[in-house]
């Protein structure tokens, strides 16, 4: 099964947040998860906000950075690179969805990832994604 999770997912996973025990349990029950350069670039900046905000020491921060790059040398997530036409396709879903949906860019490049890669499923913690997600015809 192919599955696009967002950034959110990620931050989950290692930063422990209040989604930590479900996307646990959603890792465990199925297939590899893809990582694309927009997950890694945002999940480096929810850490380093939460370093920012003092959620984290500099020490913690550093702990979470390695585990996340030892879990992708060990290709636990499978990366994968995003094509140019996701953002036509972001475009696309901004022309379409965003005078009904409260969205952020990073929410329609988040979906327009899933839709050019042909997930079958999209993961999500955010309400504003999952909104779009399903609009734009992924199943939850």
């Amino acid at each position: 099964m192919s599955i696009y999770a967002d950034s959110s997912f990620f931050v989950s996973i290692y930063l422990h947040d209040l989604h930590f025990a479900e996307a646990q349990r959603l890792v465990r029950q199925h297939a590899r998860i893809w990582l694309t350069p927009l997950h890694r670039a945002e999940w480096a900046h929810a850490v380093a906000q939460h370093l920012f905000l003092r959620k984290m020491s500099a020490d913690e921060a550093q702990k979470v950075y390695r585990e996340f790059q030892r879990d992708r040398e060990a290709r636990f997530w499978m990366e994968v690179d995003l094509a140019d036409t996701v953002f036509d396709r972001c475009v696309q879903l901004t022309q379409r969805y965003a005078s009904r949906v409260a969205l952020r860019t990073l929410d329609t490049l988040h979906v327009a990832s899933a839709l050019e890669l042909g997930a079958e499923r999209f993961w999500t913690f955010d309400e504003r994604q999952a909104k779009l997600a399903k609009a734009a015809g992924l199943n939850l």
